[in-house]
C-alpha cells in the first residue's frame, strides 16, 4: 500500500471535532482496503497477460495519482517537492518490479494464497530491517512472524504438485519486494513517496508498451483495465488521506482487512474456493496478523493521544 505525503494538510484541515476526523480516517482507510482487495478478481477477470495488465493499470493509475499529487501540491502552496533524486527513482523501480510479480502471481495461483502471503509483508519487513539496518526486532513481532511462517509453509506445501507452486513463489517474491519497499520508504523520508508511486506506475506503462502488444486487447478487457487502474489510484489516494487522520497502528489494523475481502471477492465473483491447505494456512497467518496489529492498536489506544 502507499505511504502518505510529508504534509500536515489533510482533507479535514481545520476540523474542530477530533471524533469526526477519526471517523473519516477509519472510513477512508477501510474503503482503501476494499479497493485494494479487488486486485485479484480484476487480474483474473482480464484475459491479457500480466505485462499488458501492468501496462494499462500503470497508464490509468499514473494519470490519476499525478492529478492527486498536483492537487496536494497546490493546496500546500507548492511546498512539496516533486524532485525524486536517486532515492525516489530507486523507490519507483523497486515498486514497479514488485508490481509485476504481484500481478503475475494472481495468474498462477489462488487469490487467497497471494493475499495471505502478502499479509506477512510487515513481518518480512521487520526481519529485513533487522538484517540490513539492525533495527530492533520486537519479541511479539518475532513470535507473530514465526506463526505466520508456519501458515505460509502449510499453504505452499499444499500447492506442491498442483501447478500453483510457481504462483506462490511469485507471491513470496512480491512480498519480499514490498517489505523492502517499506524499509526504503522509512529510510528515504525526504523522498516524495506518492509521486514515486505515480512514476513507478508510468514506468510499467512504458515497459509494457515496448515488450508486449498493449493495443491487442478486447473492448471488454480494456474496460476492466481502465477500472483496474482507477481502483488502484483510488485505493492509494484513500489510504494516503485516511492514514493522516488516524494512528499508524489503527491504519495497519484496518489495512489488514484487505485479505479477507480479497478472499471473499474471489469467492463471490470468480467462484474460487481454495484447497484445505490454503484455508488452514491462511487462517493461521490471519490470526498472527490480526493479533499482532490488534496488540499494537490496543497499546496505542491505552497510551492515549
Amino acid at each position: 500500500m502507499t505511504d502518505s505525503l510529508d504534509s500536515t494538510d489533510t482533507l479535514a484541515h481545520g476540523a474542530a471535532d477530533p471524533v469526526a476526523e477519526r471517523t473519516l480516517g477509519i472510513v477512508l482507510v477501510s474503503a482503501s482496503a476494499v479497493a485494494f482487495a479487488l486486485t485479484g478478481v480484476l487480474t483474473k477477470s482480464i484475459h491479457a497477460d500480466p505485462l499488458t495488465i501492468t501496462c494499462w493499470r500503470g497508464f490509468f493509475g499514473s494519470i490519476l495519482i499525478t492529478f492527486y499529487v498536483l492537487w496536494r501540491r497546490r493546496r500546500s502552496g507548492g511546498r512539496e517537492s516533486l524532485r525524486l533524486g536517486w532515492r525516489g527513482w530507486l523507490l519507483a523501480v523497486e515498486g514497479a518490479a514488485a508490481s509485476i510479480a504481484f500481478i503475475s502471481a494472481f495468474k498462477f495461483t489462488y487469490v487467497a494464497n497471494v493475499a495471505v502471503i502478502y499479509a506477512t509483508s510487515p513481518f518480512i519487513a521487520a526481519l529485513l530491517a533487522f538484517l540490513l539496518v539492525r533495527e530492533k526486532f520486537r519479541l511479539q513481532t518475532m513470535l507473530a512472524a514465526a506463526v505466520s511462517l508456519c501458515g505460509v509453509a502449510i499453504m505452499v506445501g499444499g500447492g506442491l504438485g498442483s501447478g500453483h507452486l510457481f504462483g506462490d513463489g511469485l507471491a513470496l517474491l512480491m512480498t519480499t519486494g514490498s517489505a523492502l519497499y517499506m524499509i526504503m520508504v522509512r529510510a528515504f523520508r525526504d523522498s516524495p513517496v506518492v509521486w514515486a508511486g505515480a512514476v513507478s506506475a508510468f514506468l510499467l506503462f512504458v515497459l509494457g508498451w515496448f515488450v508486449t502488444d498493449p493495443l491487442a486487447v478486447s473492448t471488454r478487457d480494456m474496460v476492466l483495465l481502465a477500472t483496474f487502474g482507477c481502483s488502484f489510484a483510488l485505493a492509494s489516494i484513500l489510504w494516503t488521506e485516511g492514514s493522516r487522520l488516524i494512528p499508524a497502528a489503527e491504519s495497519g489494523l484496518l489495512g489488514s482487512a484487505e485479505v479477507p475481502f480479497a478472499i471473499l471477492f474471489a469467492l463471490l465473483f470468480l467462484g474460487e474456493i481454495p484447497p484445505m491447505a490454503s484455508i488452514i494456512g491462511g487462517a493461521i497467518v490471519l490470526c498472527a496478523v490480526f493479533a499482532h496489529a490488534g496488540r499494537d492498536w490496543m497499546k496505542a489506544k491505552s497510551a492515549g493521544p
